[in-house]
């Protein structure tokens, strides 16, 4: 396992080891003491997993937790795709800048977005599965989302059509206009 560089601090690329031959492949992808050398959930601990199965063209994002912000570890299972990380830290120097990159069963890579981040994904494969630990449980009450498309953040998704969304993700408001977590960085 190693790291590869990201534009945002806190956020951590990961290359896994893959185990390929005749039969399939193997990875390895949790390990405490690894991933914590690698600054993965220093000072957290996991306690959800969750797992997401969606089609191609569906963008879900992008979600956070307002007042019990979620660290999550995410790696694609199955499919491919396009993984996008916002900083809504107040306070931050990067606030409001993003970060996306590829993630697939193919590549083998995992990314550790710790709390004060929001989190989306485009399925660019027919579907994905997507497999991530967390470190807050899920409060539906708290959960709030930033619209995909805001044209600050100006994020480049890989998209011609108009994407899959939830009701919730269409309508969702601008970083601007968003009810912020109430944390600092």
């Amino acid at each position: 396992m190693r790291t590869l560089p990201t534009s945002l601090p806190g956020l951590v690329l990961l290359e896994l080891d893959v185990h390929r031959d005749a039969r399939g492949r193997f990875v390895e992808t949790y390990r405490r003491d690894r991933h914590r050398e690698l600054g993965i959930a220093v000072g957290h601990e996991f306690v959800q997993d969750n797992f997401s199965s969606s089609v191609r063209g569906t963008l879900r994002g992008l979600h956070y937790q307002r007042t019990r912000p979620q660290g999550k570890l995410v790696w694609v299972t199955r499919g491919e795709v396009f993984d996008v990380s916002v900083d809504i830290r107040r306070g931050s120097p990067t606030f409001g800048r993003w970060f996306g990159t590829t993630l697939s069963a193919d590549n083998g890579r995992q990314l550790w977005i710790p709390p004060g981040f929001a989190h989306g994904f485009l399925v660019r494969s027919d579907d994905a599965d997507l497999a991530y630990k967390v470190t807050a449980t899920y409060a539906p009450a708290d959960e709030h989302a930033i619209r995909w498309d805001d044209p600050e953040l100006a994020i480049a998704w890989p998209v011609t059509d108009r994407p899959i969304l939830s009701s919730r993700d269409a309508t969702a408001p601008t970083l601007r206009d968003a009810a912020l977590p109430t944390y600092e960085s």
